[in-house]
């Protein structure tokens, strides 16, 4: 348990500071859509990972599982210690106090900018839906694979290798994403993300009632094609409001902003799993009965469908944010320009071009 509590903590500060990165670099140079490509890195190394690692388990035994696992963080420390911090394109601080001021005082100035930028209703109220869309689906998961393994006999093989069918659905829809799904409204394609996503789980209730035996599909490969496809959803909906955060981040507050939404996200999926424990334990599913299972598949089909009743706290439209850098790109280009203004929601924030822009 502590391993695994210092394995994720350390993956939570990369992710944290990769969706920091990626925030900050795309503001600079007015790039929109790195998330994106964020995801298609996140769906390849997903792939090469589920597959090294399927086979691994059935060649190698755990701890060598663990020495090869301890080898990569190890490559990925060395490389991340031998890059240098000005090779990443991002701007050096320009108040020079900045730097002398105390670790406290510039937490208290983080934690007051992402306050600033939580009372704002463009960032707020996408943050509360996804979160709440998360939290009130209970979880099943570990139920259902105790249910695929024990009852059904299947190999952890099928199951692993379904995961890698999952993340190539993920890396092929975060492409169309990028290519058309873009313009798509973001309030109409989250709907049908999450209506898809309820849909998604009632695939686990027909392989519990063995629907699938009757229509000629073993289990074996209902199990490989189907059983990945809910996580696959769940990660995807994720992409649209990174990019929509992203885009309204105030400058300065990408990683309290990134940080918050990811410790917002565990902390939803936390409370999903402990709901999914409480709905096993009410409705009476154990390690020796699942009779009780395709109950609880119903309930977490209908829960899925609750945060589409708040839907309409989403943007219909692109943030009006987006299209005040978008005006402000072709007077940024202009030789003489003085004095910028940026609309953040209801915050005007003005800003003086650099010394070396105002001395010409």
């Amino acid at each position: 348990m502590a391993c695994i509590l210092i394995s994720n903590l350390g993956a939570s500060i990369t992710e944290i500071a990769k969706d920091a990165l990626v925030a900050e670099y795309g503001q600079k140079n007015r790039i929109g859509g790195l998330q994106s490509y964020a995801f298609m890195a996140l769906a390849v190394g997903g792939i090469l990972g589920n597959l090294l690692g399927g086979c691994f388990l059935q060649k190698t035994p755990p701890k060598t599982m663990f020495l090869v696992f301890s080898v990569l963080l190890s490559l990925q420390l060395a490389f991340s210690s031998t890059v240098r911090e000005n090779s990443l394109g991002l701007s050096e601080p320009s108040d020079h106090n900045l730097v002398k001021k105390s670790i406290w005082e510039n937490i208290r100035k983080q934690i007051s900018d992402l306050k600033t930028a939580l009372n704002d209703d463009n960032i707020s109220c996408p943050l509360t839906w996804i979160v709440a869309s998360i939290a009130t689906v209970p979880v099943l998961s570990g139920s259902i694979f105790c249910y695929q393994t024990q009852c059904l006999h299947l190999d952890p093989s099928i199951i692993g290798m379904s995961r890698v069918i999952g993340q190539l659905i993920l890396l092929s829809m975060t492409i169309i994403y990028d290519r058309f799904w873009k313009e798509v409204p973001m309030r109409k394609l989250v709907s049908a993300v999450q209506f898809l996503y309820a849909c998604s789980l009632l695939l686990d209730l027909v392989l519990a009632r063995q629907i699938n035996l009757k229509l000629g599909i073993p289990n074996e490969v209902f199990a490989c094609c189907f059983s990945g496809l809910a996580e696959t959803l769940a990660q995807f909906k994720l992409l649209p409001f990174s990019m929509l955060l992203a885009s309204l981040c105030p400058q300065g507050c990408e990683g309290s902003l990134t940080s918050f939404l990811a410790s917002s996200l565990c902390l939803s999926s936390i409370v999903s799993g402990f709901l999914g424990v409480g709905l096993a334990s009410l409705i009476g599913i154990t390690s020796g009965n699942y009779s009780s299972l395709p109950v609880g598949i119903l309930i977490q089909f209908l829960a899925a469908l609750l945060p589409l009743g708040w839907i309409h706290r989403l943007p219909m439209s692109k943030p009006i944010v987006e299209k005040e850098r978008k005006r402000g790109m072709s007077k940024r280009t202009r030789k003489n320009r003085r004095v910028g203004r940026v609309v953040f929601g209801s915050i005007y924030v003005y800003h003086r071009e650099r010394e070396s822009d105002s001395q010409r």
